[in-house]
């Protein structure tokens, strides 16, 4: 059984992702990054990052997302924090519970 520690938050950053022509990051590009970051922060990959769809490149959008690792199961928040042109800067805060 994988286990996935996270302290009462999380907090990541996440850099450079590409936007496509809409001005959205495609959802499998978001889950994958945070999957990697976390990977990298924690030293374990989770099972599966579930984002609900495209986020949209402007600061300040926000959207839940679940990571599941193991049969532990928690929110996280995506902030955008900066676009320049196609290059995405957002946030990452896991939630404690």
């Amino acid at each position: 059984m994988q286990r996935l520690l996270m302290g009462p938050a999380v907090l990541l950053t996440m850099v450079a992702l590409t936007a496509c022509g809409a001005n959205v990051v495609e959802q499998a590009d978001v889950e994958k990054s945070v999957s990697d970051v976390l990977t990298e922060q924690v030293g374990t990959a989770p099972d599966a990052i579930d984002c609900p769809g495209d986020l949209e490149a402007e600061v300040g959008k926000t959207m839940r997302c679940t990571l599941t690792a193991g049969e532990d199961e928690l929110g996280l928040t995506v902030t955008v924090t900066e676009v320049d042109g196609t290059d995405i800067n957002y946030d990452v805060e896991v939630d404690s519970e």
